[in-house]
Parts: structure tokens; sequence; C-alpha cells
């Protein structure tokens, strides 16, 4: 039933040659030769039934045990292939604006996570609002990709500032513009992409839009709201209605929309409004967020007291203010906030090269870190590692931050421009969590692919995540 060869002889020559023999046996398939195999491949039922019986009280015991563990809470089996380093995957480039010199304003992922939007303009100082720019999109799992020929290019009249694609819809985009204008396309379109916008009313911003986002309506949860901020002090929310978008509500960020606190009276003279530069609301309520100011203090709001019709936003104020409690101020306009996916924290960055980690609990930072001696244009929280965020610098490098690892200094810091153009925004990919789309002011989109130690979520991450919450600075 089974053949052993003879060992196997070699030779090596100086040449290399060598000879070898090999032997098989081939057997014949004969139905008695059948019937034995199968007899002897029968099951003793009584054997095994002892077997089980003698060791079941030590199996149940190290179940139980295993059961009772919390030795791998918060871990997620990755069957993924691994990825050691951090590299650029894609430079993605449009040649027509990279002529006009058009840098890349912002960036967004639509959510399937494999649609990358991104959006031309200035932010120089200097009237631009009547400069062209364009909003381009490619697939990335598209067979063919062109890293110069964007799957779809839509011309604008004014800058664009900011983009956000819609959460549940794959095909929506909003855009905030340098005319202080609203708008949204449909990128499944490619005629005539324009879907709704605001047009040039008294309700509309003033100033540039910095910031639009997504966010769900607090009375209906299965609406969704698009929210916009802007240096004028306003921040909005839009619907859609007849066709176009309306205004739904928001609040001015002045002095007479702020509570009676010195603090906060500090930051603005008489009537004058504080312009808003970002926002960002809380994954954990919809009802809070944190606006960054160019006074330099980031704020928490409350969207609770806005009244959902406004008149102009100044016939009707709402009967408490949105504002809640200032935070400690950076040495400059804050450019930027995020707010933490998994806790009540946020992150802030602003011309002082500094970020600051802060409780939404408390004015004081818990962590202040210096990483660049220019501006900082850009901060994210990981969508998936509640520890890892990343920070976009004036020295055209982006800065990953792992706190599990360190507090002090960068993870990893990856040179996006080539010279010391600097990087202006960055978006995490929530749904192919290794990728990191990063635009620069050489009008190039970067999407650098992250090691498994920056897109897989470790065991006990949460609770070192709950232990720096509680800090607080002396």
């Amino acid at each position: 039933k089974s053949c052993q060869t003879g060992k196997i002889s070699t030779a090596e020559t100086a040449v290399q040659s060598h000879t070898c023999q090999d032997a098989a046996v081939q057997t014949d398939q004969r139905e008695e030769a059948a019937q034995g195999f199968q007899q002897e491949g029968q099951v003793d039922y009584t054997g095994l039934l002892s077997f089980l019986q003698r060791v079941e009280d030590a199996v149940v015991k190290e179940l139980s045990k295993n059961w009772k563990s919390h030795a791998f809470d918060g871990f997620e089996v990755n069957w993924k292939e691994q990825n050691e380093t951090v590299l650029c995957l894609h430079t993605l480039s449009f040649p027509e604006a990279q002529q006009q010199k058009l840098q890349v304003t912002g960036v967004s992922w639509n959510t399937t996570g494999a649609v990358l939007a991104c959006s031309y303009g200035h932010l120089d100082d200097g009237d631009w609002s009547t400069a062209k720019s364009y909003v381009c999109t490619w697939n990335l799992d598209r067979r063919g990709l062109n890293l110069q020929r964007p799957d779809l290019v839509m011309d604008v009249p004014s800058s664009v500032m900011c983009l956000a694609f819609h959460p549940s819809q794959p095909s929506l985009l909003a855009g905030g513009l340098f005319s202080g204008e609203l708008v949204v396309w449909d990128t499944s379109r490619t005629e005539d992409p324009v879907v709704w916008r605001t047009g040039m009313t008294d309700d509309t911003h003033t100033d540039p839009v910095y910031q639009v986002s997504w966010v769900p309506d607090g009375r209906h949860r299965s609406h969704t709201q698009l929210w916009s901020a802007a240096p004028d002090g306003k921040v909005l929310a839009w619907h859609v209605q007849d066709g176009h978008l309306a205004l739904a509500g928001g609040f001015t960020m002045g002095a007479p929309h702020l509570p009676c606190s010195a603090q906060l009276r500090k930051l603005v003279r008489g009537e004058a409004a504080m312009g808003v530069t970002s926002l960002s609301f809380s994954p954990l309520d919809p009802c809070v967020l944190v606006v960054g100011v160019e006074g330099g203090s980031p704020i928490k709001c409350s969207t609770a007291p806005v009244m959902t019709a406004l008149q102009g936003l100044g016939g009707c104020a709402p009967g408490r203010a949105p504002a809640e409690l200032i935070f400690a101020p950076h040495a400059g306009p804050v450019y930027s906030v995020s707010c933490s996916p998994f806790h009540n924290l946020f992150l802030s960055c602003g011309t002082d090269g500094q970020v600051h980690l802060h409780s939404l609990l408390q004015t004081q930072p818990l962590l202040s870190l210096q990483l660049s001696q220019q501006y900082l244009f850009c901060v994210r929280w990981s969508p998936v590692r509640p520890l890892v965020f990343a920070a976009a610098a004036g020295e055209g490098v982006v800065h990953l931050f792992d706190l599990e690892k360190s507090s002090q200094k960068p993870a990893v810091s990856m040179k996006q421009a080539v010279g010391q153009g600097p990087v202006h925004c960055l978006e995490f990919n929530s749904r192919q969590t290794q990728l990191l789309a990063v635009g620069d002011a050489t009008g190039t989109v970067k999407v650098w692919q992250l090691s498994s130690d920056f897109s897989e979520q470790g065991p006990r991450e949460l609770n070192h995540l709950e232990q720096l919450a509680s800090e607080v600075m002396d």
C-alpha cells in the first residue's frame, strides 16, 4: 500500500550539473482494495465517546476561563495583508489647474471609500472671487486609472475653498466657494452636475466659506443638513427646498449671541462678529460642535437653542446663546478643529504651529504639541485608531501621531511637497482605512498607504484613550 524509494543520490561538478534518480508507484484501483480502505477509515465511536468523557471537565474549565478573560477586548482580527511601511500609493494631479498655479484647497472621500474628490482654488490673500477653478474626482478602484486625468472635472466660476461628500449618498458632493455661495454636485451626472446651490441672497455668507459638513438633522435623524462656516461669523444650516438650498437655521458668533462671560466678551468688540474658520460636530452628539475662530480660541457650541427659522439672522435671536464654553487660545487664528469619533475630545491647530488636545469638559488643553515653525493648516483624527491623528504643516510635511507610542513626537513624518510648499488639507478614508489623502499648494494630491500600525485598533486602546481624557494639566 505504500512505497519508499531508496536514497536519492546527487552529484555536483564544477559546471553545476547533477544527476538524480526518481521512483514512483501507481496502485491499481480494485473494488476489494477500495472496500478495505473504507473499512480501515471507520470511526471507533465507543472509543471516541470514552475519550470525550475523560477530557470533558478539563475542556469546559478552559473554555470557561477563556470566556471570562478580557485579554482580547477591543481587538479585531484583520485578515488583510499586513503593511509594515507607509508609502505613497498614488500621486494625482490635474495639469490645467497646475498651469494656472491653483492650489488644492480640500479633499474628501465618498461613502464607499473608492472615489476621491479634490477642490482647486487660492488660499493666498487677494481677490480671487472671479478666478475660475475646478473640482475633480478619481475612482481609485477603476481599471485604467489615469493619475493626471480625473474621471470628472467640474468648472466652477469661483475658487472652491472646501469639500464634503454626503455621508450616505455616494455621488452627492458639497462645496463652499470664495464668493460665499454653497453648491452641491451630483458626480454621477457628467452633464450639468450642479443639483442645488444657495445663490447669492441676504442669507448666504458674505465671506469665503472655509468649512462645510453634513450632519444628521436633530428633528429627523434620517434627514441630513448641510452646515457651513465663514469668517463673516455665521455658522449656518441648509436644507433642500424647492430645488435649491434654503436656510434652515444657524447663528452668528458675535457679542450679542455669546453668554455673559468676560472671557468670551474679550474676543469681540462691540457688535463685531468673530471670524469662524472651521467647525467640527461631535460624532457622539450631533447637537454639539466646536468652532475655530480667528481670535485663536476654539469654542464649544450647541445647536439645541438655535431657532430653526431665522429672518436674515438679525430679526430673530435664539432664546439661549449657542456658545457654551471657550477653550484656552492658540497664539494666532485657529485653522482646523477635529472631534474624536471615540470620545469627547477634540484637536485644534493654527498659525502658531501647535496642536492642542482638548476635552470638551474643560478649558485647558490636555496636551500641547509644537509641531511646526510655520502654520498648521489641518488636523484630523483617525476614524479607526482612537489614538492616531494627522496634521498638515506649512513645511510640506504630514505628521502622523500615535499617542500610544509617544505623546511628544510624531510616529512618522511624510514629506508631501517638493520644496517648501505647504500642505493644506488631508482626509482619512473611513472605509479603506489604510488610505490617507493629502493635498498641497503645488496642486498635487497624494494618496498614502498607511501601515497596519496606523489602520488597526489594538487591544485596550480605548482604555488608554479614557486614561488620557481623564488627565488634567497642572
